[in-house]
Parts: structure tokens; sequence; C-alpha cells
């Protein structure tokens, strides 16, 4: 694999860091609480916005563009791909279930199997909440792979391969074998304590739709990490093959 690594980022605005460009994608370590594209509510602040203006360079006359290739849920941190071109989003998306996509996630409670691939149908129900169901016709099949790093007294630190790449995936998958993800109100418990959604994109690998070369990229480890389970080594990552 190659790519660029964690030292080669550059820091735009509202924390988002550009690790990678070049003239057909844009690769970013998004902060939690930015939006990837905008809603009602809020226009400019957003992944999307910010490349924008990057790439237009000031001019307000540009025709420079990026695309959205995939989302990140708002509170959700980690490697963000924008293509610079139609061409090069369609190539991406095209071999997206091919790309390999590697997460951490801090979980509540002691994960009974150290390892196991979750599998359920998933459909977007009231009030934008995903449910998850394990019978056909209830939704889209849905594989969500983990293994256990480390487990503290209160949390169980999981390095997560998504499989396939639903709404909310991670998060339903997790809270429906019992261990939602931190600081997730939506599908888990309220906690004062931790409020700030453990779960982050921690690396992408695909192939480059101009070359074809197998690229990867990764992000940082937010601190929060850390400071929920303390130290810990990162294995290689080897869920398929």
């Amino acid at each position: 694999m190659t790519g660029c690594a964690v030292n080669c980022r550059r820091t735009l605005s509202h924390g988002l860091a550009l690790l990678h460009e070049d003239r057909d994608i844009l690769v970013v370590d998004k902060p939690p609480g930015l939006l990837t594209i905008a809603t009602q509510a809020e226009r400019a602040r957003t992944a999307y916005h910010i490349l924008t203006g990057h790439v237009r360079k000031g001019d307000p006359r540009s025709r420079n563009r990026v695309f959205i290739v995939h989302r990140l849920d708002r509170e959700t941190s980690g490697v963000l791909v924008f293509a610079k071109s139609e061409e090069a989003k369609f190539r991406l998306q095209s071999q997206w279930d091919e790309t390999r996509k590697r997460y951490l996630a801090v979980v509540h409670g002691r994960c009974v199997k150290p390892a196991d691939t979750i599998s359920t149908y998933l459909a977007e129900g009231a009030g934008f909440a995903v449910r998850s169901s394990p019978h056909p016709g209830k939704g889209r099949l849905s594989h969500t792979a983990y293994k256990v790093i480390k487990e503290s007294k209160a949390f169980s630190l999981l390095d997560i391969e998504l499989l396939t790449g639903r709404k909310h995936q991670i998060r339903v998958h997790l809270a429906g074998i019992g261990h939602p993800v931190v600081g997730d109100e939506r599908y888990g418990p309220k906690d004062r304590a931790n409020r700030q959604l453990a779960l982050h994109a921690l690396a992408l690998s695909f192939l480059h739709p101009r070359t074809g070369e197998r690229v990867a990229f990764a992000a940082r480890i937010p601190a929060l990490f850390n400071r929920l389970v303390g130290p810990f080594d990162l294995p290689a990552f080897a869920h398929t093959s």
C-alpha cells in the first residue's frame, strides 16, 4: 500500500486537516462536530464548503469543484475522501464495496466474543433512526466485523472493518449486541461524563481513480480513546484478506 502518512497533514479551517491532494482526490481528517455537507440549519461549517474554498483559492469566479464520494456522521471523526471531478467520483463510488474501511470505537461493557462479524438487515425508520432486523425484507443486508483490542472495567476498544456502508451501521450493530458506542445518545444510554462519540474512521484503502494503484490513508487517533481505555497498541489491519 502507498499513500500519505499521517504527518503529511495540513490544517485548513474548523479543525479540518488535509492529508493528501492530487489532481483527482482530496483526503481529509474530519474532526467531530463538523458536517460533511450542508443542512438547512448549517451551510458554511461543513467539510464540503471548506474544501470548495480551498480548491477555488478564494476566487469566486473559479469553476473548480469538489464532489462527495461518501459521508461521515457529524460526530464521527476521521478519514473522508472527496473527488475533484465527476469522473473521479464515479470511479471511486463504483469500487466502494471493495474499499477497505477501518474504524475504532469504544463501547460500553466487555464483549463476550473477542471477535465477530455482525450481520443484520438495516432500514431507516421514524425520526431518521435506523432499525436492525434479522429478517430478510426488513432492510439492506449489512455486515460489520470487529476485534477487541483492549478492555477496561467499563469499556471495550474495538478495531472494526466496515464491510458494507449503511447509515449509522456501526452504531446500530454494536448497540444491537448490547455494546453501544460511548457517547451515542441516539442508540445508547445517556452518559453525562462521556458525551463525545467514541467512533473514529481510522483508515481507508482504495484504488486510485486515475492510476488504479492501491492507496491508503490514516488519521490520527483522537485523545478521547486513550482517555477512555488508556494507552494501547494498534495491531496490523487483517480482518479480511
